[in-house]
């Protein structure tokens, strides 16, 4: 009876030992989710905004050596009354307007500093757009009518088979993907939960299956598809998304503070949102494709290439936002006027006509709400038109 005694005893601290062992090896893992699962909650998102390397693995963008490009101040405007409202209502939390290359108004609210470098959501597609069309110029990527697997093969076999990276960057996939952001069980959340614990990304892209319509047949935004572009840049070049963005477009920039991407398990950079920039280096690469893809005297990305990706050209429906090259477009937009958009409130926003680039970054629960989106539009607009 001892022995039996004995051996139970042995038993069940190994079993602790071992709950023990997998409490510290998952610890950090665990930590990540807790972390995620409160990530957007009232008290914490604006913080949360700002360091996002606390529930996510990151990797850091070198700035590079050269000095820092200069923002010069202008003349400060006044804020128009409904703006100042709407900074209020849409809990932003930065908000910088150039005008002529110039400073003219420069804020930063519910407590977060230019310092700051906040996470730019789906912001991040336009500076992958970006990234395509130098590597296209380059000859890396032979055509934008190439099949995403030609550079991804990994994505032979999958939903992605047959896709076009034309169709990639105008979300015209034809993908199946859940993109409710409210529903615990969409493939955004699902794709969430990847991230935090350590997953890879590319084995969540490639494990896509199902599709809504043929490539090419109808525009649904889709925010894996930028994924999949990611994967055949990486396939293209050779190289880590972080090194492409460093050489091609951080360091040309001259911006004051490196970057970082989210990542996941494997390294793979976070390409459909992951980018964390201060909100001056907004300003900065949204100035230099409000250039042309000119800045401080250099062609950083091919001025055919931003003409391109900023015309409407995927086909939304009539009436509704514009889509070009991952970037978007009011529904009734004049000439060179478009913007990168991110969930929660995050903009560029381009009018050429007016010399305006205005940089916003929010923490908006409510961003889904029904008129909300053109609200924000109409708020860009009359900060623009009061410059």
């Amino acid at each position: 009876m001892r022995r039996i005694v004995k051996w139970v005893g042995r038993i069940a601290l190994a079993f602790v030992l071992a709950a023990v062992i997998a409490g510290v090896w998952k610890r950090e893992e665990i930590a990540r989710l807790l972390a995620v699962n409160s990530l957007f909650s009232q008290e914490t998102i604006v913080a949360n905004f700002s360091n996002m390397e606390r529930a996510f693995l990151t990797t850091p963008v070198p700035r590079g050596a050269g000095p820092v490009s200069p923002l010069p101040e202008g003349g400060r405007m006044t804020l128009p009354a409904p703006v100042t409202d709407w900074i209020k209502a849409r809990r932003v939390t930065s908000l910088l307007v150039l005008h002529e290359g110039r400073i003219a108004h420069e804020s930063y609210h519910l407590g977060t500093t230019a310092q700051d470098r906040r996470i730019s959501w789906s912001v991040a597609k336009s500076f992958l757009s970006a990234l395509i069309g130098i590597s296209l110029e380059r000859g890396e990527i032979a055509s934008l009518d190439d099949p995403v697997t030609r550079y991804a093969p990994g994505l032979d076999g999958s939903a992605y088979d047959g896709v076009t990276l034309r169709q990639l960057l105008q979300m015209t996939s034809g993908v199946a993907f859940d993109e409710d952001y409210l529903a615990y069980g969409s493939d955004i959340n699902r794709m969430g939960r990847v991230l935090a614990l350590g997953g890879t990304m590319d084995g969540f892209a490639a494990g896509l299956s199902a599709r809504d319509a043929a490539p090419g047949a109808r525009w649904k935004y889709v925010s894996i598809d930028t994924h999949a572009l990611a994967m055949a840049l990486r396939g293209a070049t050779g190289r880590a998304l972080p090194d492409l963005m460093s050489e091609w477009i951080i360091a040309p920039l001259g911006m004051e503070a490196a970057p970082y991407y989210l990542t996941d398990g494997e390294g793979v950079a976070f390409a459909l949102g992951g980018l964390n920039v201060t909100t001056r280096d907004y300003a900065r690469f949204a100035l230099m494709v409000a250039q042309m893809g000119r800045y401080q005297g250099q062609q950083i990305v091919p001025e055919d290439w931003i003409a391109a990706s900023t015309r409407p050209s995927a086909p939304t429906p009539k009436g509704a936002t514009q889509y070009g090259l991952h970037w978007w477009m009011p529904a009734d937009a004049r000439e060179g006027e478009f913007f990168a958009r991110g969930i929660y409130g995050q903009y560029l926003y381009i009018d050429r006509a007016r010399d305006a680039v205005i940089v916003v970054t929010s923490a908006d629960r409510r961003f889904r709400e029904a008129g909300t989106a053109e609200d924000n539009i109409a708020a860009l607009r009359a900060l623009a038109a009061a410059l």
